[in-house]
């Protein structure tokens, strides 16, 4: 029993004997029994606070050391902060400081197609972020895109999410989506990184559909994905210009022979009639040379003239709008349009000097708003102005800063030439094999559609 117990139970026995005034040295006895108790009691304290300050630098040594991700992941995932000032030395005789209370962090608002810009924002690292699909769960992945399957050995590339500066961008919801399509036609035109979204957008969606409950049929020109318990179609149509060339069905054909017919877009859009949801894209075909061949009319192949690429471009989109100016009912069917797609063929541009253009890339570039050589700019006017001048509404989904950062998710040598995957040894050969313009799937066209499905 501690001292001061003792001497609590003893005191009223003392006084019950003694009838008058407690002798002298029982005073003294009692005060000298609490003035140890309270040293006692003070040094227990002490020691108990002690042992949890320490404990508590303990767990925040811990908390410092448990960091997974490098310096420049922790820098997209956080906002840049001002070097914090020392603090100055403590004065004697100062009163107690003031604790400072941060203001509240605003929220982010809901996202607003007419408000929300999609180009403001950072790459942000989550590795428990699941997955909807893979290159082995899909089964409808193309083998030029599927880079885990051809031996891809990393896969941080994957985890990756967009987050807009100022609003919530929604995450994508494959119910949601079949319920919008439901009873409708919704079709994809362009070329090869088209036919990569649309792959990528079939795969989303079919992440909700029973396998008993859907179909594909593939054509070299049209493909159809079917999702039959809600008489939805998703479909892609490929035409790489929009406009017709002599090299739509012949793509084997070398940017040399290819003859464009910049006024000419009916035998294509015949097929995107009657659809509920168009979405376009058409650039890199265009930059495979800077002249391209094009004839006006009646005129065969070899009439041509040989025209700017830029020049071109605007001839052919001009084409394209006024088709669907003219054939498009805005109150039934919505029209997007996919900003340019970046390559990225210099290493230079991002302070790798010698590497080999995106070849072992396996971390997003993160400067903030970031441009490299990969997007032609004055392409990009041609295709606002264009649209900015049609009467049907096209929404353009501006996606190239998003993909600026991203030189680690190209297929790189994981990928295929010419219909065939590419063997051991043309891996090794980086310099002649490296694709630096299709995208993996799962990957960064995921974010594509995420981004058209806020727009849906």
């Amino acid at each position: 029993m501690p001292a001061s117990a003792e001497l609590m139970v003893q005191i009223p026995a003392m006084t019950k004997k003694a009838k008058g005034r407690a002798p002298l040295s029982v005073v003294v006895a009692i005060i000298g029994g609490l003035a140890l108790a309270g040293i006692i009691f003070t040094e227990d304290l002490r020691s108990l606070t002690e042992i949890m300050e320490k404990k508590k630098d303990k767990q925040t040594n811990e908390q410092k050391r448990t960091t997974s991700l490098p310096a420049g992941a922790r820098m997209m995932l956080t906002r840049p902060v001002e070097n914090a000032t020392p603090a100055p030395p403590p004065v004697e005789n100062a009163p107690p400081p003031v604790k400072e209370v941060a203001p509240p962090t605003p929220a982010k608002a809901a996202f607003d197609p007419s408000r929300c810009s999609v180009t403001e924002g950072y790459w942000a690292y989550n590795r428990s972020k699941k997955l909807y699909y893979t290159d082995e769960t899909c089964p409808f992945v193309d083998s030029q895109d599927s880079c885990q399957r051809n031996g891809r050995p990393d896969s941080d590339y994957l985890y990756w999410d967009w987050h807009l500066d100022d609003c919530n961008l929604p995450r994508f919801d494959p119910a949601a989506v079949l319920e919008k399509l439901r009873g409708k036609r919704m079709m994809f035109v362009g070329d090869s990184l088209q036919m990569g979204q649309w792959l990528s957008f079939v795969c989303l969606v079919n992440s909700a559909v029973p396998y008993t409950a859907r179909t594909m049929e593939r054509t070299s020109t049209l493909s159809v994905f079917t999702a039959t318990d809600y008489n939805a179609t998703i479909e892609f149509y490929w035409a790489p210009y929009l406009v017709e060339s002599n090299s739509d069905r012949n793509i084997r054909l070398g940017a040399d022979g290819r003859v464009l017919h910049v006024d000419a877009v009916e035998l294509h859009a015949k097929h995107w009639k009657g659809a509920d949801v168009l979405v376009f894209d058409s650039y890199v075909w265009w930059m495979t040379g800077s002249r391209i061949k094009t004839v006006w009319g009646a005129f065969g192949d070899d009439g041509y003239e040989e025209l700017d690429a830029w020049v071109a471009f605007r001839l052919g989109l001009k084409t394209w709008a006024n088709w669907v100016d003219a054939n498009v009912d805005p109150n039934a069917t919505r029209v997007f349009f996919m900003s340019i797609s970046t390559t990225h063929m210099r290493s230079e541009d991002w302070g790798r000097e010698g590497g080999i253009r995106c070849y072992n890339e396996t971390w997003p570039i993160t400067k903030k708003g970031y441009w490299g050589s990969g997007a032609d700019r004055r392409m990009m006017e041609v295709v606002s102005d264009v649209l900015g001048r049609m009467r049907v509404p096209v929404a353009l989904l501006n996606v190239t800063q998003l993909t600026e950062h991203r030189v680690d998710a190209h297929v790189s040598v994981y990928t295929e030439t010419g219909g065939q995957l590419l063997t051991p040894e043309q891996q090794a050969d980086p310099q002649t094999y490296t694709d630096c313009i299709h995208w993996c799937l799962p990957g960064v066209p995921d974010t594509w559609n995420q981004i058209l499905y806020a727009h849906l």
